[in-house]
């Protein structure tokens, strides 16, 4: 199997084994019997013990989520013996059973150098992967149930970055991104939005971060604007009391 450990971080206990922690378990809900027999329920202790059952299931199930080797032949061929193709095909496995959300890191985008070498690499590595990610949960049927969201902080210049390297790259740029949707309530093959001619700024249709929170709560079935409250005589809620929705990218 895989090594768990170097994927989740606190995945397995590192003081007891498993067979020990049933029983430090076993041990927990006696007492806690004993003590709501003799005195009354302690919501925070029942919480507490929760968890502890809840991390306990993990080690178990992540074990086997996280073993790819379970996988058949040509569906490993199809995500490819990369990391990131490893990340996205786990991934899958933790959406069949039924984890809610799941993050995957696709690093090392920030080029300030070497933009033409390094640009082609890093859009190789994740290329392949996502498109086996999307055609494998549309043959499982999971896609309509999956939101899926991809995307960085900001975009690139449309110039050379300022650092005057020989083999330039480009610098930050907040004005002008793209994010891409796909999966759960989302209108395929949609662009929204579109940059100036040299993609330095957005101009149509222009979508503020809070704008795609809003859209994205929507696809969830979440109206961002009632989870609004009040507090200290200001209103709060996630997308800042602002943000709109972006009825142009829902199915």
């Amino acid at each position: 199997g895989p090594n768990v450990e170097q994927m989740v971080e606190n995945i397995r206990n590192p003081f007891l084994g498993i067979k020990e922690q049933r029983h430090q378990l076993d041990l927990v809900h006696q007492l806690n019997a004993m003590h709501s027999q003799n005195l009354q329920k302690e919501a925070q202790l029942e919480a507490r013990i929760e968890a502890f059952e809840m991390a306990y299931k993990m080690q178990m199930e992540a074990s086997d989520a996280f073993d790819i080797s379970k996988e058949p032949q040509n569906i490993r061929e199809l995500y490819g013996n990369s990391p990131q193709g490893r990340q996205l095909l786990i991934t899958r496995r933790l959406i069949e059973r039924g984890v809610r959300f799941v993050q995957v890191w696709a690093g090392g985008w920030d080029h300030h150098q070497d933009l033409q070498d390094r640009l082609v690499k890093s859009a190789g590595e994740i290329d392949g992967p996502c498109a086996a990610f999307l055609t494998d949960l549309k043959q499982r049927g999971l896609l309509d149930s999956t939101l899926v969201l991809w995307g960085g902080e900001f975009g690139r210049k449309p110039v050379r970055d300022r650092n005057g390297n020989e083999n330039p790259g480009r610098d930050h740029n907040n004005r002008g991104f793209s994010v891409w949707l796909a999966g759960g309530g989302v209108k395929g093959g949609t662009v929204y939005g579109a940059t100036d001619e040299f993609g330095g700024a957005a101009v149509q249709d222009k979508v503020h971060v809070h704008g795609l929170h809003a859209t994205i709560l929507r696809l969830l079935g979440f109206d961002h604007e009632k989870l609004t409250y009040r507090y200290n005589g200001r209103d709060f809620r996630l997308t800042d009391v602002y943000g709109k929705v972006v009825n142009g990218v829902i199915a």
